[in-house]
């Protein structure tokens, strides 16, 4: 166990934390679920930059930080669709591309295919944590800047299905032909 990993851990931790304060009717519940979110988006950050600096990348870290971020949004959309906030539809496909390119990144692995992150990749993961920040947020505390979190859902629709294309035209033939 390192500090990276542990940073790891935390977010995972903090995935039902937001999701009890998210659900739970309390005043101020926004800023206190955008404050959890935003303090467990960082760790993902710097886990990966400190693994990186102080060349402590392991195996569990290298595991565990793709679930935790999947697990962070994931369950952030899903307590928003229960809100009312995100239409179940663009969940379903923001979700269900998590899945299947977290699948198809297994199978490579399995045959010692390695998929490294792509650009669209990552702006896909910052336009989602963007997003879901300002959908906490919503109405009540960005009045009419809300128009943003509707626009930033879209984006994140298209980046979700352009990076998932991207992942399974570039290593799919790849894939598929190595037994």
């Amino acid at each position: 166990m390192n500090l990276p990993n542990a940073l790891t851990l935390l977010r995972i931790i903090a995935v039902p934390v937001l999701v009890v304060i998210l659900l739970i009717q309390f005043e101020g519940r926004e800023l206190v679920a955008l404050i959890v979110f935003v303090l467990a988006a960082l760790t993902d950050m710097l886990d990966g930059f400190w693994a990186r600096q102080k060349k402590q990348i392991t195996i569990l870290g290298q595991l565990l930080d793709p679930i935790a971020d999947k697990l962070l949004i994931t369950s952030a959309l899903i307590c928003l669709v229960g809100l009312g906030t995100v239409p179940a539809w663009m969940a379903v496909i923001i979700i269900g591309r998590e899945i299947s390119v977290t699948g198809f990144r297994a199978i490579a692995s399995s045959k010692k295919i390695n998929i490294p992150a792509s650009i669209l990749g990552k702006i896909k993961m910052n336009t989602e944590t963007i997003t879901v920040a300002l959908l906490i947020l919503g109405k009540r505390y960005l009045g009419n800047l809300y128009f943003l979190s509707q626009i930033g859902l879209w984006l994140v629709i298209i980046m979700a299905i352009l990076s998932a294309l991207e992942y399974f035209i570039k290593f799919g033939p790849k894939v598929l032909s190595k037994d």
